[in-house]
C-alpha cells in the first residue's frame, strides 16, 4: 500500500523501497528510487506555486472596506511565506538529486554511516544519520534553551 499524499510538507507519494537480502546500499536500484521520490515532491511543490499565482491574479480585489483589504493582505502574506519555505525546500531538493548523480547520497555528512533507507524515505532530503541528529538537536537545544 503506497504510502499517502503530503503530511507536514514531506512527499508522501510512493511505494516504499524493499531491499533485497544481501543487497549493496545506495545501488542504482535505491538512488532510482529516491530520485523519483524527489522529483515527483519537485514537481508537486512546484504546482503549488503556480496554484498561487493563479489563486492571487484571480483574488485579488481593491476592497473599499479596510478591514476586507486587510484580511486579504493578510492571507497573501501567509501564502508568500510558504511558498518561500517551499522555494528553500526546491533547492535543498535540487542539491539532494545532485548528491545521488554525484554518489554521495544516503551517507551522513557528520559520521559517514549509512543514514538508511527508512529515514530518507521519511525526510528524502536528510543529510544526517539518526544519531548525529539527535545529538545536533540536543546541542541546539542547550545553546538556545
Amino acid at each position: 500500500m503506497p504510502a499517502k499524499q503530503k503530511e507536514a510538507g514531506v512527499f508522501k507519494n510512493f511505494e516504499p523501497y524493499k531491499p533485497k537480502k544481501g543487497e549493496e546500499y545506495m545501488n542504482d536500484k535505491q538512488k532510482e528510487h529516491f530520485r523519483n521520490i524527489l522529483y515527483k515532491w519537485k514537481a508537486e511543490l512546484m504546482e503549488e506555486v503556480d496554484r498561487t499565482v493563479t489563486h492571487m491574479k484571480d483574488e485579488a480585489a481593491n476592497f473599499p472596506d479596510p478591514a476586507d483589504r486587510a484580511t486579504q493582505e493578510e492571507e497573501f502574506s501567509l501564502e508568500l511565506r510558504t511558498r518561500d519555505r517551499e522555494r528553500k525546500l526546491i533547492k535543498k531538493i535540487d542539491s539532494t538529486l545532485n548528491l545521488i548523480d554525484n554518489d554521495d547520497y544516503g551517507y551522513c555528512d557528520t559520521c559517514g554511516v549509512e543514514i538508511g533507507i527508512k529515514r530518507l524515505e521519511a525526510r528524502p532530503t536528510a543529510s544526517l544519520c539518526i544519531d548525529c541528529k539527535t545529538l545536533d538537536e540536543i546541542k541546539e537545544k542547550q545553546e538556545h534553551g
